[in-house]
């Protein structure tokens, strides 16, 4: 994994995702390492965070299929979305730093 680590083990991160700003700075900060394992990992932590079984039913997952997929550090797209719709995140499109389209 890139240089991401769980929101315990990393000072940069906060302590706990019990507020929806915490929750969507620690994303952030995941999306930022440009890498799939830390978006999982950072998603699986929020997951684990806000409890797995009340994730998954509001997710309409099987609680054991967010768990393989979490587990498994390459949920897909669809997973995805549905546990940042439960948590009540949504992610803006913007520009990488300096870019520009040509």
């Amino acid at each position: 994994m890139a240089d991401h680590h769980s929101h315990t083990d990393n000072p940069g991160t906060p302590g706990a995702l019990d507020t929806l700003e915490a929750i969507a700075a620690y994303l952030a900060a995941a999306f930022e390492c440009g890498d799939a394992e830390s978006l999982a990992q950072a998603l699986a932590d929020i997951a684990h965070a806000d409890g797995l079984p009340h994730l998954a039913a509001a997710a309409g997952l099987p609680r054991a299929e967010l768990a393989a997929a979490l587990g498994a550090g390459a949920m897909s797209l669809d997973t995805t979305l549905a546990i940042m719709k439960v948590i009540d995140l949504y992610l803006p499109a913007q520009p990488a730093h300096g870019a520009t389209r040509h």
